[in-house]
């Protein structure tokens, strides 16, 4: 029921960030098929929710047959994506020129950490590399401390996955007005720096100094911070406004004398060792009883065992359960197309043939192809687990 059911979209299977970006897809109601390597047959495991959604055909790409699969996959097609380094898809056959000509309206989503053109286009490199390049990772992390890595938000999933998702709706919105598809150049430099568009406008107008820990949302405010308990949990506080930070200093009993000019920052650094001494005095519990839900700006620090239990989780779903796994929902969320999961994870060629069969793929032909999709490579015993899929 998902916004964009109806579209097929084909995904090269790879890691990290492009599974995300076909979850995403596939969530928002999109048919996935995942196109896994010869040699991933009968892997994969259902406790992966980046590919929940899909169905997957594992096919062997340095063979002509099964190029030729997927080529007439694409054929049916709305979008391909990919996220090999720049050529991979040519070196096999299955760059935009080739795919085009089966299906001119083809979008062509390509997602790199450098991007398919610059003097670091063929490097290798992984979402810290991306997000130093950008500006971004320089501005996290301590004063007394080196740069501190956001785990891969920033680089793999946000300036990646999620952008070439949003580049492959907006491709396929246009598509509909010119009846021709495109090629998307999504890199994660370039997505990790648009996500600090912000930041380099504070910076621009001398709002944001280039050093660590100095800044309104760095960690140097006493006000926007996390701040460990009694029990050594931890809390978020974002007071920014005045009216919110007057709130926070009535709630834990901050005095005027000690917490005043909220905004003058040569006094942040000595209100934050104050503030820390008043956070230690009670336990996370405790805090939340007092502040939770108030307009202090608060939340307590959740765990990823701790986060699905939070009972404003539980009210809105924002985590489900799927064959026994505890996973983020779909969102956002839709008042009439809604989202909806429609397949667990799939495991590497467990729909081949199916897929093969959907794109007219005969029996005699489908023995014939057999030996270029990878069931061939789980012997015989693989091979008639799968195919009773």
């Amino acid at each position: 029921m998902g916004p964009l059911k109806g579209f097929k979209i084909i995904e090269m299977a790879g890691i990290g960030p492009g599974p995300f970006c076909g979850m995403i897809l596939a969530d928002l109601g999109a048919e996935i098929i995942r196109v896994d390597r010869a040699s991933a047959a009968g892997t994969g495991s259902r406790e992966e929710p980046a590919n929940r959604g899909k169905k997957s055909i594992a096919v062997d790409l340095k063979s002509e047959d099964g190029v030729e699969v997927v080529l007439k996959l694409v054929e049916s097609a709305d979008a391909i994506f990919e996220g090999f380094r720049p050529g991979v898809m040519e070196r096999l056959g299955l760059g935009p020129d080739v795919c085009q000509k089966r299906n001119e309206k083809l979008v062509f989503g390509r997602m790199t950490g450098w991007g398919q053109t610059g003097p670091l286009a063929n490097a290798a490199g992984h979402d810290i590399n991306y997000i130093a390049l950008s500006g971004a990772l320089a501005a996290m992390g301590r004063d007394d401390s080196p740069p501190v890595p956001p785990l891969n938000l920033i680089g793999d999933f946000g300036g990646g996955g999620m952008l070439l998702a949003l580049g492959i709706v907006a491709a396929l919105l246009e598509t509909q007005n010119s009846g021709k598809g495109q090629v998307i150049d999504a890199a994660m430099t370039d997505g990790s720096s648009l996500l600090m568009t912000m930041m380099y406008s504070m910076h621009q107008s001398g709002f944001w100094n280039l050093e660590r820990q100095t800044n309104l949302l760095d960690g140097a405010a006493h006000f926007y911070d996390t701040y460990e308990c009694k029990d050594g949990k931890y809390v978020s506080i974002g007071s920014i406004e005045p009216q919110f930070y007057a709130l926070l200093c009535e709630k834990a009993e901050l005095s005027i004398d000690d917490f005043g000019d909220q905004m003058k920052r040569d006094t942040w650094q000595n209100k934050k060792q104050l503030i820390k001494d008043v956070f230690l005095t009670k336990t996370r519990e405790e805090w939340c009883d007092l502040m939770e839900g108030s307009d202090v700006c608060f939340a307590p620090v959740l765990d990823m065992s701790e986060a699905p239990m939070h009972p404003h989780n539980i009210a809105r779903q924002t985590f489900i359960e799927i064959e026994g796994v505890t996973q983020p929902a779909p969102a956002p969320r839709f008042d009439r197309t809604q989202n909806e999961i429609t397949l667990p994870p799939a495991i590497a060629g467990e729909h081949s043939k199916d897929i093969l069969e959907s794109i007219g793929i005969d029996s005699n032909e489908y023995d014939r192809l057999i030996s270029c999709i990878s069931l061939a490579t789980l012997g015989s015993k693989g091979v008639v687990a799968a195919l009773s899929k």
